[in-house]
């Protein structure tokens, strides 16, 4: 199953589940009081930072910068099918995402940080991670005018266990034993079991607040900055500015056009032509011709999106740990950063969280290209001359180039590598972990914890190396009902230190989003949660023409 496609999978709980693509890394470098009190999430007990109530409150909403309002804009995605839908339960690509954050709102938001922020919540509550108290904004209507009330919030959650909804993610909704309406104006969220990143998992798309007993999505009728205008699946969406909407000043725009392009050098003529104010996907290829010119920019936003070379460690020779070392080692990470994504890459470390991520253990040694070492550990593995293939495929983003450069590199340790090109076609269901050694892609998760159960956990199916570590799954369990964040953040480095050193998967970069923009398009910044500012550009930006 391919997880660079636009419904890759998230997991909670203890079970594997699918999810939406652009849900990137947490890239936080805010202190505990920044990531705790205006995130919102509740920390509680006699350990937090926050002592033993257990109440934590967000800030308000951030008032709207100095925008100039008015004006239309074009907008090209990647990606569109006549599948397109304004239900955000049954979202699949990039271009629903993009519509579903302008016509509705989440419970929480993540800011561009991939810190879950209070959106349609007020207030989140808990004292062991198990039981949620949700305290709704007030005021707040939809775009027919009825106030939002619990019941809205109790049936958009619920709706996922049901089959007949569609959800993607109704295995990530297996977790919520109980919802259910607490006071006029209050919601009561229970788990089965502990889950501190609850907030987190809120601010996905697809659990986006619609109204109590929708059945019609064609309108989209939501909460949110724009109201539907026109929706014509696979073609276009026109959506106008709500004039009602509960944050004052926003949105800027009157209306935003949004169509998809799906070739990307058609996708970058339309920019340059004007045609267009804003892509996605710009491949590192094409940034040249933005950059030359002068009415457009590139913009280059950090994310978790990772290519890894994928060492398995249930056969050989992978299960000489000397071997899955030394193979780490002939990881030229700077070369791949310049020569195959032409420096829109942040260095890896082997291990999943990102370099500036909420939780990334900056203490961990960076692992650098050492052919010397590389040899001395294929050496006392006794395979030091040993000829294997690598398999790679245009389906896992760079690993062409990618394995071509570790084949020039395994040379200077003695290892003779054939690179195994095979076409995207069936990559994901014939080859991917099937391989000794190959390639994998991981989009972003939202939190540590979606990352480690999915892919490291010894029982998770998508364990691409067949890695077990008993510690690392204990660890793991634990960090999932730590309310407290400094001893969550402490158990995710040591996870981290584990994966670095004994898992057989090397990441040697994180993956860039790349975006082109008209420059007369402001207020553009990153969300790590994807391109578009992590889908959520529509609220954000506008026109200075």
């Amino acid at each position: 199953m391919a997880d660079n496609k636009d419904d890759s999978p998230l997991i909670s709980g203890q079970d594997s589940l699918r999810v939406f693509e652009g849900l990137n890394r947490g890239l936080s470098r805010r202190d505990a009081l920044r990531m705790l009190g205006v995130a919102g999430v509740v920390a509680s007990g006699a350990t937090s930072l926050f002592g033993a109530a257990g109440k934590v409150f967000a800030d308000e909403a951030a008032a709207p910068g100095k925008g100039k309002p008015g004006g239309r804009i074009r907008v090209a995605g990647m990606s569109s099918s006549t599948a397109d839908t304004l239900d955000p339960a049954k979202g699949a690509l990039s271009t629903d995402y993009v519509r579903h954050f302008m016509f509705y709102n989440g419970l929480t938001r993540f800011d561009s940080h991939l810190v879950p922020q209070m959106e349609l919540a007020e207030r989140i509550e808990s004292d062991d991670a198990t039981l949620w108290t949700v305290t709704l904004r007030k005021d707040v209507t939809f775009h027919n005018g009825k106030p939002l009330t619990p019941a809205d919030v109790v049936f958009s959650l619920n709706r996922h266990k049901d089959p007949l909804t569609g959800s993607k993610v109704m295995p990530l909704m297996a977790q919520v034993s109980e919802v259910k309406a607490s006071g006029p104006n209050e919601v009561q969220i229970r788990l089965s079991a502990a889950n501190a990143e609850l907030p987190s998992i809120l601010a996905v798309s697809h659990l986006l607040i619609v109204p109590e007993g929708t059945t019609d999505f064609n309108q989209g009728i939501g909460t949110g900055p724009f109201k539907v205008k026109e929706f014509k699946p696979g073609v276009r969406s026109i959506s106008v500015r709500n004039p009602n909407y509960w944050k004052p000043g926003l949105p800027y725009l009157d209306e935003i056009e949004f169509i998809a392009i799906g070739d990307e050098p058609s996708r970058v003529n339309a920019l340059l032509s004007g045609d267009v104010h804003l892509i996605n996907e710009v491949n590192p290829r094409s940034t040249a011709r933005i950059t030359a010119s002068a009415k457009h920019s590139v913009f280059d936003a950090p994310s978790g999106n990772y290519t890894d070379l994928i060492i398995r460690q249930d056969q050989m020779p992978g299960q000489n740990p000397d071997f899955t070392l030394a193979m780490k080692y002939l990881l030229d990470r700077e070369q791949v950063k310049s020569a195959v994504f032409r420096g829109y890459a942040r260095v890896g470390n082997d291990t999943p969280i990102s370099p500036g991520s909420r939780y990334f253990n900056a203490d961990l040694p960076q692992r650098v290209y050492d052919p010397e070492k590389a040899r001395f550990h294929l050496k006392k593995a006794g395979m030091e001359k040993i000829t294997m293939a690598v398999a790679a495929s245009p389906a896992a983003t760079g690993s062409v180039d990618i394995a071509v450069l570790l084949q020039q590199s395994a040379k200077e340790a003695g290892l003779t590598l054939n690179v195994n090109r095979l076409p995207s076609d069936g990559y994901w269901s014939n080859h991917w972990m099937k391989h000794p050694l190959s390639f994998g892609n991981i989009n972003p998760r939202p939190n540590a914890d979606v990352i480690f159960s999915q892919f490291f956990q010894s029982t998770a199916p998508w364990n691409e190396s067949a890695w077990k570590n008993e510690q690392f799954d204990q660890l793991l369990m634990l960090a999932r009902g730590e309310t407290d964040e400094a001893k969550r953040a402490e158990m995710y480095g040591d996870m981290q230190t584990l994966v670095h050193d004994h898992c057989g998967i090397g990441i040697p970069v994180f993956i860039s989003n790349i975006d082109g923009v008209d420059k007369r398009i402001k207020g553009y910044g990153s969300n790590p949660l994807g391109g578009f500012m992590g889908y959520m550009f529509s609220e954000q930006i506008w026109l200075d023409a």
